[in-house]
């Protein structure tokens, strides 16, 4: 892969992500209780041994770029390996980003200097694992100018997406943005292919399709000028991506035993984290003994800012009849768990859960500290709070309309420093 350039979209409003977006970044937004949404990506590139990555942010962008400063500082130079941050510059005019395909080019200077044979963009905001090895073996071996990952979906959810034709060779035949009649992948005609927002260009043809226009977004302008005039190919995600890892299984006679799996569930999951109810599912698909997204891979990590942190701890005494306890949920460090009840939800780090309180199926971001006899449900509480002594969030949806942002599923949202420590 030492030819290949990836390059990172990581400008994004996420307005539907809000509040959670107010002051950060979509890619920025914590995930998973230690990582932030962009680890992910970057993960799957180091992962894909693709050392050459340019970031490319925009929106109240600092907080991301203190993450990528202090926690993905891991490449050598002087072996040619980077990671670059591409602060908007004007550098074509006097507009900042207009769009995806208006962010790269006005990045073509660094695309050409560095003169890869492929160039990889990349969404900074999705959760999924992918081995780009793959992708660009497929790419190459269709000897095609563009090829475009695509997450098979049923007919019916899919006018909320990007949808591509293809003919049965799985060449690109059109591309509409969330049709009310999508297309059907050939031979299968309950299904349809949706653009991941991931692309393989062969680097000459990107340069091309983008100098001296102006182009904006590549799904609105740039593929569908395209399709009909370039190679242009689907990467059908969940038959040809494999990201194989370590799981146990259990035979006949109830014996577990640790074997290699070169297609684990992983290799099926993607997510596009649009909206506070994504953002919610995606948490809680880290939950539970056997995970829909696992981030606790030994050959496909994940990798992100690993701060000094004391271990989790939790407080157990017969004094008070306290037991602090998790189930089925990720603790990050620096949490203490006093006496308390988690159930089925994410932590992140340096979170105090106080005496008899109750946390279900909730995200908690850093920091938050939940006080005594507090009974929380389906919710978000984000950074710079202090949940009151017995509160209750996300219990009763409407109550909660009166105070919050509730999700259309009911996920309550608590925004940052509604509750401030010692206010």
């Amino acid at each position: 892969m030492k030819d290949t350039l990836a390059m990172v979209m990581a400008g994004g409003k996420g307005e539907r992500l809000f509040p959670l977006t107010k002051d950060r970044t979509k890619p920025a937004v914590p995930f998973g209780g230690a990582y932030r949404l962009t680890d992910v990506v970057l993960s799957n590139c180091v992962n894909s041994e693709i050392y050459k990555i340019l970031v490319i942010p925009q929106y109240k962008a600092q907080s991301l770029v203190d993450h990528l400063e202090t926690g993905w500082n891991i490449f050598s130079m002087d072996m040619g390996h980077y990671l670059k941050i591409c602060s908007p510059q004007k550098r074509l005019g006097e507009d900042w980003y207009r769009g995806t395909a208006d962010a790269i080019r006005q990045n073509l200077y660094l695309v050409e200097a560095e003169g890869p044979s492929v160039a990889l963009i990349l969404s900074g905001d999705h959760v999924y694992k992918m081995d780009y090895r793959r992708f660009v073996d497929y790419h190459r071996q269709k000897d095609a100018d563009v090829t475009v990952a695509a997450f098979e979906f049923d007919r019916a959810q899919a006018s909320k997406f990007g949808i591509l034709g293809v003919d049965e060779e799985g060449r690109i035949t059109e591309f509409v943005e969330k049709p009310s009649d999508p297309p059907a992948i050939p031979g299968e005609p309950d299904r349809s292919l949706a653009s991941m927002g991931i692309y393989a260009f062969r680097t000459q043809v990107l340069i091309e399709a983008l100098k001296g226009t102006d182009l904006d977004d590549f799904g609105h302008n740039v593929l569908p000028r395209l399709i009909d005039s370039h190679r242009a190919y689907a990467f059908f995600f969940r038959r040809e991506n494999k990201v194989g890892d370590y799981v146990y299984v259990q035979d006949e006679h109830g014996v577990r035993s640790r074997v290699f799996h070169d297609q684990t569930r992983d290799s099926q999951y993607w997510r596009d984290v649009g909206d506070i109810d994504s953002y919610w599912n995606a948490n809680m698909d880290l939950c539970g003994g056997d995970p829909f997204f696992n981030v606790y891979g030994e050959r496909w990590p994940l990798r992100t800012l690993q701060r000094q942190l004391p271990p989790a701890k939790f407080v157990y005494s017969d004094e008070g009849h306290r037991e602090g306890k998790a189930l089925d949920s990720l603790v990050s460090h620096g949490c203490i768990i006093s006496g308390a009840t988690v159930r089925n939800s994410v932590l992140s780090p340096g979170v105090y859960v106080h005496s008899f309180a109750e946390v279900e199926e909730s995200v908690v971001l850093e920091g938050v500290e939940i006080g005594r006899r507090c009974r929380i449900k389906k919710a978000i509480i984000d950074k710079q709070n202090s949940i009151p002594q017995g509160m209750e969030i996300g219990l009763d949806p409407k109550k909660d309309r009166e105070r919050f942002l509730v999700s259309d599923r009911g996920i309550t949202v608590v925004e940052k420093g509604t509750f401030p420590p010692g206010g």
